[in-house]
């Protein structure tokens, strides 16, 4: 497995956000992360990238206790596009991005020319190229979001960690992100709010409500009425498209 969580357990002063979460995942597939506001989707991907430290279980990476792992060699394996990343400097997109390179640069090294085509590829991937000159504070929250996911791309993970990463997103690039998230042969871990989606674009979902695990699996066997009922309060129904995908249609 290339990222794995056994009994993972979080708290924030004596509230516990995440009770025994354990998941692994297959070597360049998709984990759709789905859950209610405050399920612990955030927490468990920032317990995930190392960026905290649960109370109790532990995250490996091929195997190795990331908590052992120094944070310049995690961060070449593990890039985290967080929900909310603001900046009040008066930065240029180019700048931003080039912030993913940090883990692959000496101490006080200059950009190399590696490291420029990585920021032009991570631009173009993200069709953000013709705002690299423009200075973060002029961009709207969709374009914000799309540089933010560029810094990671140009980071040259092989696991790709993003926490909701369609917000603020028309629905054009929300799409245009999650087939290019489909193309990259990643390990990712997407949460996501749109259900349809993580249909469409994750191999394998997992849902938490209350920070627990309550369901593991293929979309057609997660993503049932009686789940979405429990789990999300909605009633919905089932609609077959002619190409045998599933759609959720809500009462």
């Amino acid at each position: 497995m290339s990222i794995a969580a056994a009994n993972l357990s979080w708290s924030v002063g004596r509230k516990q956000i995440l009770h025994d979460v354990s998941l692994s995942v297959r070597p360049g597939t998709i984990l759709g992360l789905l859950g209610p506001n405050g399920s612990g989707k955030s927490s468990l991907l920032r317990l995930l990238a190392g960026l905290r430290r649960p109370d109790r279980g532990r995250v490996t990476l091929d195997g190795r206790d990331i908590g052992r792992m120094r944070r310049r060699n995690l961060a070449q394996r593990i890039a985290l596009v967080q929900q909310h990343s603001a900046t009040e400097m008066n930065v240029t997109v180019q700048d931003v991005v080039m912030l993913g390179r940090t883990p692959h640069r000496a101490p006080l090294a200059g950009c190399s020319a590696a490291d420029m085509a990585a920021v032009d590829r991570a631009l173009d991937q993200v069709d953000m190229t013709a705002f690299r000159r423009a200075s973060w504070q002029s961009l709207s929250g969709g374009e914000r979001q799309r540089v933010q996911i560029a810094r990671a791309l140009a980071q040259e993970p092989r696991e790709l960690f993003l926490d909701e990463p369609t917000n603020h997103l028309d629905i054009q690039h929300q799409l245009e992100l999650l087939r290019l998230i489909s193309t990259l042969g990643l390990t990712s871990i997407v949460a996501l709010h749109d259900l349809n989606h993580a249909a469409m674009f994750c191999d394998r979902l997992l849902v938490l409500e209350q920070g627990r695990v309550v369901a593991d699996g293929p979309a057609a066997q997660v993503l049932t009425p009686a789940l979405l009922g429990s789990v999300f309060r909605v009633d919905c129904d089932f609609h077959h498209t002619p190409d045998g995908r599933r759609h959720i249609l809500f009462r």
